[in-house]
C-alpha cells in the first residue's frame, strides 16, 4: 500500500495545491534567472523558438492556476470529492496511464519541456534536438494510450 493511499482523499487535493503553488513559484524563478543571464535575445530566437517558450510558460502558468481552481472547486463540494476519488481508484484508467510511460516517462516529459524552455532562449539547435525529443516522447505517450485503450 502506498503512503498516499491511507492518507484522507481531502488532504491530497490540499497537497496538490500547494505542489501547484510551488510549481509557478519555480517557474517563474527559473525564467527570471534565464533572462536575467541574457537569454531570449530576439535576434538568436527563431519564430519557432519564440513561440514554443511563450506556450510552454504561459500554457502551464494557466493549466496551474486552472488545476488550483478546480482543486479548490473540490474542496467546497464534497459530492465532487467523492466523484474524484472514486474516479482515481479506477483500474482501468490506473493500468492506461501506467502502461502509456506512468509517472518516469510524466517526469521525463516535464525535465524535456524545462530543457526546451530553456535552450529555446540560447541556442537554436540545441532548442530543436531537444522540441524534437519532446515532440517524440508525447508522440509515444499519447500513441501508447491511444492502443492500450483501444486494445486493452
Amino acid at each position: 500500500m502506498k503512503r498516499t493511499d491511507s492518507m484522507p482523499f481531502a488532504r491530497k487535493i490540499r497537497l496538490r495545491i500547494w505542489g501547484c503553488w510551488a510549481a509557478i513559484v519555480v517557474m517563474t524563478v527559473y525564467m527570471l534567472v534565464l533572462v536575467e543571464i541574457g537569454g531570449g535575445d530576439s535576434r538568436i530566437m527563431t519564430r519557432t523558438a519564440e513561440l514554443v517558450t511563450r506556450l510552454l510558460y504561459f500554457g502551464g502558468l494557466i493549466f496551474l492556476i486552472v488545476r488550483i481552481y478546480h482543486n479548490k472547486k473540490l474542496l467546497q463540494n464534497l459530492l465532487l470529492l467523492r466523484e474524484k476519488q472514486e474516479a482515481e481508484r479506477d483500474e482501468r484508467s490506473r493500468w492506461l496511464h501506467d502502461k502509456s510511460g506512468g509517472l518516469p516517462m510524466d517526469i521525463l516529459l516535464l525535465a524535456t519541456a524545462a530543457v526546451v524552455f530553456g535552450t529555446g532562449l540560447f541556442n537554436m539547435a540545441a532548442f530543436y534536438t531537444a522540441f524534437g525529443i519532446l515532440c517524440a516522447g508525447l508522440l509515444c505517450k499519447g500513441g501508447a494510450y491511444l492502443y492500450y485503450s483501444k486494445n486493452g
